[in-house]
């Protein structure tokens, strides 16, 4: 299949041409970052607000009693940092996620499945071929970055065949991407993912904007199809993942905060907070500012957030910590504002933390195993699926 013209050349790019070079996820085992930490701490701008974050991150590993709560907002699996996380998680430095639904469903279950994403040759701002040649070939861009449309289609079919199995009702998206995690452990058990690693080590995680993803032409599809047989349906209820991630800060009054990106999944995990404060409230009877002196919900202890986002407009995704600490939301002794791009400084930190080691003497909190599976929620367990009643 012939692909558009380069504005150079007169050469044409077939699909498997444009398709050819895979992203490589960076392993942050390969490489010990400490001594450029340590350098950075003596410099300014972003490097020492960067060796400032990476020591608030071995704080929290250090804290035993500190939970790790990692965000993921922007492009960050389909960028090359998914085996950089699932190292987190397998060695118990991430309890638990949320995140956007591109980067678990689109990004991470996609590769999960087998399939790939791709380095664009040439450069956003000279491109080989422009954009409907790529929409003609079924090739979707992340600015410097392909993925096969077609793939795609067989993400969506594949959320639509495991929420079919489920039984009517609602569900948080946790219990859907544990069936996921299920799912890969038993189909695709070499392919690395991080669905399939947090499902496995207990770590849950949460997509409060669950049908912004494969996920949603799942339920799109799954719910037609049940309208249209009159049986019936399976549905995401963003309120129980709030209660369900409100339940993790109940259970562990010190919590710290590893965003990456801002967005709905900053925003979701810092609510807690409030959210836990609000039952407290309810259970004692005080009043918020009565309850904030006591201290009986304690803020998120730690806080780090690495993001381009400016906080000058008022939105959500670049305001300080400092500002979520007049909500109620994160302590102010230690966090840290990070502003650069997240694939050049992220494995820098995680690599940081990763040769510090304090992650050696750290437990499992596991908090999957908090949350009694839902009725009707599927299993895959040893090869054959059941439906738990």
């Amino acid at each position: 299949m012939a692909g558009g013209n380069s504005s150079s050349s007169n050469v044409k790019w077939t699909k498997k041409d444009l398709l050819s070079r895979p992203v490589e996820h960076v392993d942050i085992t390969s490489f010990d970052a400490r001594p450029v930490i340590d350098a950075y701490r003596q410099m300014a701008y972003s490097a020492r607000t960067l060796a400032n974050a990476s020591d608030i991150y071995s704080m929290m590993l250090k804290d035993k009693d500190c939970a790790v709560i990692l965000t993921l907002a922007g492009s960050l699996i389909s960028a090359g940092l998914k085996q950089a996380i699932i190292t987190l998680v397998e060695n118990n430095m991430v309890d638990a996620i949320v995140s956007t639904g591109a980067n678990i469903v689109d990004q991470d279950f996609f590769e999960g499945l087998g399939f790939e994403h791709y380095i664009a040759p040439g450069s956003p701002e000279a491109p080989p071929v422009d954009d409907m040649t790529l929409r003609n070939l079924m090739i979707d861009r992340i600015y410097d970055t392909y993925i096969d449309e077609d793939n795609l289609r067989d993400c969506d079919a594949t959320t639509h065949k495991i929420f079919d199995q489920f039984e009517p009702g609602a569900y948080s998206s946790r219990e859907f991407i544990e069936a996921m995690g299920a799912y890969l452990a038993r189909k695709h058990p070499k392919n690395s993912s991080i669905v399939k690693t947090c499902y496995q080590k207990r770590v849950p995680i949460f997509v409060p904007a669950f049908s912004d993803c494969s996920a949603g032409f799942g339920i799109v599809l799954q719910q037609t199809e049940a309208i249209e047989k009159g049986r019936g349906q399976v549905a995401f209820d963003s309120g129980k993942d709030f209660r369900e991630l409100t339940d993790i800060k109940l259970a562990c009054k010190d919590t710290g905060l590893l965003m990456l990106g801002g967005g709905v999944p900053k925003n979701f995990a810092q609510d807690i907070v409030v959210a836990a404060e609000l039952l407290a409230e309810r259970k004692t009877g005080k009043g918020g500012a009565d309850l904030r002196k006591t201290n009986e919900v304690g803020m998120h202890k730690y806080a780090i957030q690495m993001t381009v986002a400016d906080s000058r407009d008022g939105a959500l995704s670049g305001s300080t910590l400092r500002e979520a600490c007049s909500w109620g939301k994160v302590d102010v002794v230690h966090e840290q504002m990070v502003f650069g791009e997240l694939s050049a400084l992220f494995p820098i930190l995680a690599s940081d933390a990763y040769h510090r080691a304090s992650w050696k003497k750290r437990k499992a909190f596991k908090f999957s195993d908090l949350f009694e599976k839902g009725q009707g929620a599927p299993t895959f367990a040893e090869g054959k699926r059941t439906a738990n009643r």
